[in-house]
């Protein structure tokens, strides 16, 4: 038998699994797999217009709410700083379950209810989200920070699945009661935050050489995914499915939400082998195999150490105001002022409100939508499963190909941010013309802009004004697209819909009834509206064209050659803590280093 195996103790095994950062990565995923439900709106958002009687520009107004509490988090990034991961995750949870049951009750008619109530209550529901964003994405970032595009990419990904995902889980579970699907989308995700509280934390992570492997193998799973969940579409499409077949495939989707844990079993195993494996001698040094030998003829003392932090000693006279505009190189840490009242912050702010504000409002539209333009209730349901399939692959690309060309090629993730608006104006140009099958396409093109536009984002956020305050400009930076989404959405397309929806009542002689559902048909009910948000996004995307030229310098530079640095340093100085007494002199080993050591 192998002694390593021989050795193997399983208890001790497990614990180090579930404390490990793989294993935390994981978490991570299921986490942000149900993180993205405010997205189902246009799901049940007929449901809430009907029982309740609401008009087009009250559902939009709802869903403006929904929108705020989705993208506001500011709130929970400032509790981030001064409180661990799990408090946020179960902040989250509560304020999840309260929202969506608060809605359920009303809409099940068994309590009684009132606009602003409604717009309270979606809004705390979907407050939660910034809550799981914060307690899962950001401390995966700040564990991983020389991979953080693609960290943001695939637990992104993740997050824009959860409509597909919760769907199939909805129709094996409750069949077609739409009412009994916000009730889900209440108690599914806060018990998922609730089971892995103890799991999300920040953790010194060890890199490991084939760290981006592993990623990618995430990758790949998270892609059989979100293909398997495309084939459900198409099929549920074509075939007429009952419970038995829902069921089938929510367990296919479970056994591959839960498939990564096979990915982080077998890394930690490969790293207990690694450490356990007996020590080898070579010309006289001890190393273990898997790690370097150690080659350095430099003493300890020559080696580059962690830079301490001091506080200049001209700081104490210089006024806070003052600091505000003077901020540090960018990719330094800048104070949270600093970078709320940057030139940088104000231009992807302001490229991010036209750009999420029109995907968004077509997003949330998708229902009244696809009802105006005569499409069947069926397909309107596969129009919110496509944009979510769409918002997943537009998340992990934006997040694994900019990282790729960021690396490789210096590409500026901005100039990437610029063509996604520019992407996004041929799907509302589709929307606004209606050729035939024209919303399928503007389903997955609006899917797909809107899913990559938030990686990207937080990324370049990240770079520019770094991660001592990441969670809070993190959450500020999502700020711009309720402020978007309310000018389009309510102002614009709420409106024009009214408008067009009472018009064509009038011309057949009716007067609308007190808590009658305004209906509107044909491409004009949202012609004008989304000819405007065309006009919002390309506007968006030359702001962005600003910030591209503005960084051009600083992503030609190698922006994550600090982190390298410092994590040099850290080794250095820990090597040196352990191995005070090792030196070499004239190229004699006096005593065997620790780092070969490592049993």
């Amino acid at each position: 038998m192998d002694p390593i195996s021989a050795g193997f103790n399983t208890k001790s095994f497990t614990l180090k699994l579930i404390k490990g950062p793989w294993f935390m990565m994981f978490a991570s995923f299921l986490i942000m797999s149900m993180a993205g439900i405010p997205y189902m709106f246009g799901l049940y958002s007929g449901t809430i217009k009907s029982v309740l009687g609401y008009d087009q520009t009250t559902l939009n107004f709802i869903s403006f709410f929904k929108d705020v509490g989705t993208t506001v988090g500011v709130l929970a990034g400032l509790i981030n700083e001064v409180t661990p991961p799990w408090s946020i995750l179960a902040m989250g949870a509560l304020l999840n379950f309260f929202g969506y049951f608060m809605i359920w009750l009303s809409v099940s008619e068994k309590i009684p209810t009132h606009v602003w109530l409604m717009c309270l209550y979606i809004c705390v529901g979907a407050n939660a989200t910034t809550f799981a964003n914060t307690g899962a994405l950001v401390t995966c970032v700040k564990n991983y920070p020389q991979r953080r595009g693609v960290v943001i990419g695939i637990l992104k990904g993740y997050m824009g699945l959860s409509g597909a995902i919760v769907t199939q889980l909805y129709h094996a579970i409750y069949g077609k009661d739409e009412k009994s699907l916000i009730l889900l989308l209440g108690w599914l995700p806060a018990v998922i935050s609730f089971i892995f509280l103890p799991t999300v934390r920040r953790m010194k992570v060890e890199h490991e050489e084939d760290e981006l492997r592993v990623f990618y193998r995430f990758l790949y799973i998270s892609l059989g995914l979100a293909g398997f969940l495309m084939l459900m579409i198409i099929l549920q499409q074509k075939f007429s499915f009952g419970r038995g077949e829902y069921g089938g495939s929510a367990a296919v989707v479970t056994f591959l939400l839960l498939l990564p844990i096979a990915v982080v079993v077998a890394q930690e195993f490969k790293a207990w082998r690694r450490l356990n494996q007996p020590p080898v001698v070579e010309n006289g040094l001890s190393y273990t195999p898997g790690t370097a030998a150690l080659k350095n003829t430099t003493p300890m003392a020559l080696l580059p150490k962690k830079p301490k932090e001091t506080e200049p000693a001209s700081s104490t006279k210089i006024q806070w105001w003052k600091n505000v505009f003077n901020p540090p190189e960018r990719g330094e840490d800048w104070t949270i002022l600093q970078a709320l009242f940057s030139f940088d912050m104000f231009l992807l702010f302001l490229a991010t409100a036209c750009g999420v504000g029109g995907t968004l409002t077509a997003i949330d539209n998708l229902g009244q939508i696809g009802q105006s333009q005569d499409y069947p209730k069926k397909s309107i349901s596969t129009f919110v499963s496509l944009v979510s399939i769409w918002n997943y692959l537009g998340r992990v690309m934006a997040g694994f190909l900019s990282e790729h060309l960021l690396i490789k090629y210096r590409f500026p993730r901005p100039s990437m941010l610029t063509i996604v608006l520019l992407l996004s104006c041929i799907a509302h140009l589709l929307i606004a013309f209606n050729p035939s099958g024209g919303l399928y396409i503007a389903s997955v093109l609006t899917g797909f802009c809107y899913g990559a536009q938030w990686p990207l984002l937080f990324a370049i956020v990240s770079e520019v004004f770094g991660l001592k305050y990441y969670a809070t400009l993190y959450n500020f930076g999502s700020v711009a697209s309720p402020v978007g989404l309310y000018l389009l959405n309510v102002n614009v397309a709420g409106y024009l819909y009214d408008k067009e929806a009472k018009k064509q009542l009038a011309a057949t002689g009716r007067i609308r009834k007190t808590g009658e559902e305004l209906i509107c048909n044909g491409t004009v009910c949202f012609k004008l509206s989304f000819v405007i948000i065309t006009a919002v996004s390309l506007f968006g995307a030359l702001v962005s064209l600003v910030l591209v030229l503005r960084t051009r310098k600083f992503y030609k530079s190698d922006i994550y050659r600090r982190f390298r640095e410092a994590e040099e340093a850290e080794k250095a100085e820990k090597a040196e803590k352990e191995d005070g007494s090792g030196f070499i002199n004239g190229g004699d080993i006096v005593e065997d280093s620790k780092q070969g050591i490592r049993q």
